[in-house]
């Protein structure tokens, strides 16, 4: 949790959010491909990487930098690394006593480099922006998440969140003004397709 949420967020200050998402869902492709099957799935992840070229060039030059896109990855490392950790976890506990404990340790892993952060400017209203955060971006999410993997398959619950680089992308638009350009589309067509083409394979 702690590295996907801290690699994700250091990205997108580098990278377009569309570009990051679309890295990011590298994680949970893999995990479908891994663990879904075999045969002709194992093309999908080629798919998605061709999305991501696409999505890295707005027709005249790559956009963001390499460092982003490394933090992307890392935060793709993590996501994967999530969805298998708390299936599992989500088979050891009846309720959301293995979320809590997992935030907990998240908490710990992040907080150095909060403090560090922290040191450099401190005011209430960022505090209570960051608790505002702390709610929608960590702990909603995964709750429901978590309470969707102790029903769901690890490779199904995967394809279901890979769907997100076009939602990152519509989202980089309206809400950031990140506009795309035609290849770009098309790379967020490439990695839904990736999607797809995982869900019939299914």
């Amino acid at each position: 949790m702690a590295m996907m949420t801290l690699c994700f967020f250091a990205a997108i200050e580098r990278i377009p959010l569309g570009l990051a998402v679309a890295i990011d869902f590298f994680g949970p492709l893999t995990v479908a491909t891994l663990f879904g099957g075999r045969g002709w799935r194992l093309v999908c992840p080629l798919i998605a990487a061709a999305g991501i070229l696409c999505l890295s060039w707005d027709g005249r030059a790559l956009v963001g930098d390499l460092i982003g896109v490394l933090f992307a990855f890392g935060a793709a490392v993590g996501w994967g690394s999530y969805i298998v950790l708390m299936k599992r976890v989500g088979q050891q506990f009846k309720g959301l006593e293995g979320l809590s404990v997992s935030l907990i340790f998240a908490a710990l892993a992040a907080a150095p480099f909060g403090i560090h952060q922290w040191q450099s400017g401190f005011s209430y209203e960022a505090v209570l922006a960051a608790g505002l955060l702390a709610v929608l971006v960590p702990l909603l999410p995964y709750a429901l998440e978590f309470t969707a993997l102790r029903w769901m398959k690890a490779s199904a619950f995967a394809i279901l969140m890979s769907l997100e680089p076009a939602i990152g992308a519509i989202a980089g638009f309206i809400v950031l003004g990140q506009a795309l350009t035609g290849i770009q589309m098309l790379g967020v067509a490439l990695a839904v397709a990736a999607s797809a083409a995982s869900t019939v394979s299914s």
